[in-house]
């Protein structure tokens, strides 16, 4: 495990949105920035998901968050550019950006992978990500040290065989990362890496592997240190890196 101790108040008054905050990975990085001090701004499709997070934050007694019902796979260009209106009028700026929200797809060779499931991974993992990237720039930039975190995977490192959609979208998520990384250095006050989560005890994991105990794999919670380190001001200068949560 990524070996990193956060202190309490590591994100005291910044500002992060999460994609994908519903559930999984997402929710519980969501939840931990929140306990650090963050205030957390949760995106993700079902609303009831992303509530139920609330719910849990407001009850722990840390910094309020913001429910941002949101679907990725259907969102037009002007209800991005909505978005960061919005959040640019309740918070005035973006300490943090944490892309997690993801699909698998199908796991099936290439042969025989429609080019309707191919483009739906590729809307909700790539373009939706772009998408945000650039519209939540600005706001970033406002920030006195922003950090932006792209969610990888080992199939997105070395191509395997009928990880398809998937893996091609996480090739291009790491090629989008070190782009900004690139773009940003030196000019910029935000910072741009990539984490690859590792097996994870998820639903998309057990969706993937539905053969493997998923006791055998550590809780989202378990993972957090690298989150955590990547998110807060001691990742400051570290920029255009990969990163294994394991």
């Amino acid at each position: 495990m990524f070996d990193y101790s956060a202190r309490p108040d590591l994100l005291k008054d910044r500002v992060i949105l999460v994609t994908g905050a519903g559930r999984g990975i997402g929710a519980a990085a969501a939840k931990t920035y929140a306990a650090h001090g963050a205030t957390v701004l949760l995106l993700g499709k079902t609303e009831a998901n992303l509530t139920q997070v609330y719910d849990e934050i407001e009850a722990a007694g840390h910094p309020q968050p913001a429910v941002i019902p949101f679907n990725l796979e259907t969102a037009l260009p002007h209800q991005y550019d909505e978005l960061a209106a919005m959040i640019e009028t309740e918070f005035g700026h973006l300490d943090g950006l944490l892309h997690n929200a993801s699909i698998i797809g199908p796991r099936t060779p290439i042969e025989q992978l429609s080019g309707e499931n191919f483009m739906r991974v590729m809307q909700v993992n790539v373009n939706a990500m772009f998408m945000l990237t650039s519209t939540l720039l600005p706001l970033l930039k406002l920030s006195k040290d922003a950090s932006v975190v792209f969610t990888s995977s080992s199939v997105g490192r070395k191509g395997r065989a009928y990880w398809g959609a998937y893996g091609v979208s996480k090739f291009a998520t790491e090629g989008l990362m070190q782009t900004l990384a690139d773009e940003v250095d030196t000019v910029a006050p935000v910072r741009s890496n990539s984490i690859n989560p590792g097996a994870t005890r998820t639903s998309m994991r057990a969706q993937a592997y539905p053969g493997e105990n998923p006791l055998n794999n550590p809780t989202p919670e378990e993972i957090m240190p690298v989150y955590l380190y990547l998110m807060g001001p001691d990742s400051t200068g570290i920029n255009g890196q990969a990163f294994n949560a394991q």
